[in-house]
């Protein structure tokens, strides 16, 4: 599917992103943690796992959803 909707060389560049990420699982304190911080920050379920993701790893949170601005390690782009 990625061949038919992007030409090859973006295909393999796709395919060599996905082979560098991390699968991370929800795990019970990954998802106890998201509840969290969705109650405290006001986020959506879905961002606070993402966010809570990016924090267990150590890693900036880099995006365009206004949601996260204002959070720590947190970068929202436009």
């Amino acid at each position: 599917m990625i061949r038919r909707d992007l030409s090859e060389e973006r295909a393999i560049e796709a395919v060599s992103a996905l082979r560098r990420a991390t699968i991370a699982p929800v795990d019970e304190p990954l998802a106890l943690e998201a509840a969290d911080l969705s109650l405290n920050h006001g986020l959506a379920m879905a961002d606070s796992l993402v966010y809570a993701t990016a924090r267990r790893f150590g890693a900036i949170l880099v995006s365009s959803d206004t949601d996260f601005e204002g959070l720590p390690d947190t970068v929202v782009v436009r």
